[in-house]
């Protein structure tokens, strides 16, 4: 599929979408929905699909047999929470670079990083101040490396135990933090 400017794409490892408005080579820079120009590698994103085309492709009639075969036997399933699980505390930290900072143009792989881990380090902190028990760190798929440093990270604390976060609920993209609460202190 090749893309041009003025189309409407979605990034592939992330939760942004914009319009094209410029295309260097394999860079191209898009428009995200909050205003922000920001550049991609055409392997990370996806044109989207138009609504034009869905109705192309369906018709309403076959549109209402489905939803009607969808909506018919639906069975409402209730899943039962252990009460240690239920008043357990969580807290979840989004380690997206996006939500963190207003603006990333300029900064280098590496300050990004940076400050990724120091707010994953002080969210971490706090937590073990404040006696909370379970964090979830999102720090989506990509390649790799946030994830890994991550695992660094919490390897340096004694009462920490770290793994994969619930896939159901976050994918691939979040490690789970326990930390072990001493009863003296």
């Amino acid at each position: 599929m090749k893309l041009k400017i003025g189309d409407k794409v979605d990034v592939l490892d992330d939760a942004l979408s914009g319009v094209i408005m410029s295309i260097k080579g394999e860079t191209i820079t898009i428009e995200t929905e909050d205003g922000f120009d920001l550049e991609f590698k055409v392997s990370e994103l996806v044109k989207t699909k138009s609504a034009t085309l869905r109705n192309n492709v369906f018709d309403s009639a076959s549109i209402r047999q489905v939803l009607s075969e969808k909506t018919e036997k639906k069975r409402h399933s209730t899943t039962k929470v252990k009460a240690k699980e239920r008043y357990e505390p969580m807290m979840e930290v989004d380690l997206h670079l996006h939500k963190l900072v207003d603006h990333e143009r300029g900064m280098t792989s590496y300050d990004k990083l940076t400050i990724q881990l120091d707010t994953a380090r002080h969210k971490l902190e706090f937590a073990i101040k404040k006696r909370i028990q379970k964090i979830v760190f999102i720090h989506g798929v990509g390649e790799g490396v946030l994830k890994m440093e991550l695992e660094t990270l919490f390897s340096r604390y004694d009462n920490v135990k770290y793994y994969e976060a619930d896939y159901k609920k976050y994918g691939l993209g979040a490690t789970e933090v326990y930390i072990m609460q001493n009863r003296n202190s």
